[in-house]
């Protein structure tokens, strides 16, 4: 019951979308396919994108007053505690947007993996395929000399972890605040982790997240400007 929902809900479709793409706009070229197909599934998730940068813009601005209100109130705990209170109260951030974005995105991933591991070619791709799309005949897999479906594949997974280390870099040094044993500690092992895990999976994960990030770093850097921090008023 569940193994027919999962195919003919999620997998079935988005296999079918990728091949449309594939047959239809990118020349044959599966890579730029799974890049088209990542970028559509970031531009339904738009609105949850939305919120998330807002959220993001909300609690830079929630950092600023809290640490504005311990230099303001460092000798009365108790009005301290009432001003805490009531930014908390004034500055509301919904978690369950970014969760949205992510948890979609890891749906995806697996949807993905399970393409490329239950393979696209043969019977199989005849029998998934809607009547209304093409069989693309043999599905070809290369990507700019790389092969989308092989693993242990370094240089993507290691371009993936890079990214990965610049971002946290840039976010800790917008803390204005002296990096911890636990920053340097979540500095390497968080990229390191993401690449052994890109690089045991197809090559295609780690296409599908880089054009992933590089929405984000694009969209994050037009909405950043949309929603600049505002300070409250204590």
């Amino acid at each position: 019951m569940f193994s027919n929902l999962w195919t003919e809900l999620l997998y079935q479709p988005l296999f079918n979308a990728l091949i449309w793409i594939y047959n239809n706009w990118t020349e044959m070229n599966l890579g730029w396919a799974v890049v088209y197909l990542t970028v559509f599934l970031r531009i339904a998730l738009l609105p949850f994108t939305i919120i998330d940068e807002r959220d993001k813009a909300k609690n830079e601005a929630l950092v600023e007053d809290l640490r504005r209100v311990e230099k303001g109130y460092k000798n009365d705990p108790v009005q301290r505690k009432e001003e805490v209170r009531k930014i908390l109260k004034k500055r509301k951030v919904r978690p369950w947007a970014k969760a949205t974005v992510l948890g979609v995105q890891l749906l995806v991933l697996v949807l993905l993996y399970q393409v490329f591991i239950a393979g696209i070619t043969g019977e199989r791709v005849a029998r998934t395929l809607y009547p209304s799309v093409d069989h693309p005949g043999v599905i070809r897999t290369e990507f700019y000399g790389f092969d989308l479906g092989t693993r242990h594949d370094w240089a993507w997974a290691g371009i993936v972890a890079l990214w990965l280390m610049a971002e946290v870099y840039i976010g800790l040094r917008k803390r204005k605040t002296e990096f911890t044993k636990t920053d340097l500690t979540y500095f390497l092992l968080f990229p390191a982790a993401v690449f052994f895990a890109l690089w045991w999976l197809p090559m295609v994960k780690s296409l599908f997240i880089l054009t992933s990030m590089l929405f984000s770093v694009i969209v994050g850097g037009f909405l950043g400007l949309l929603f600049k921090p505002r300070k409250a008023k204590a």
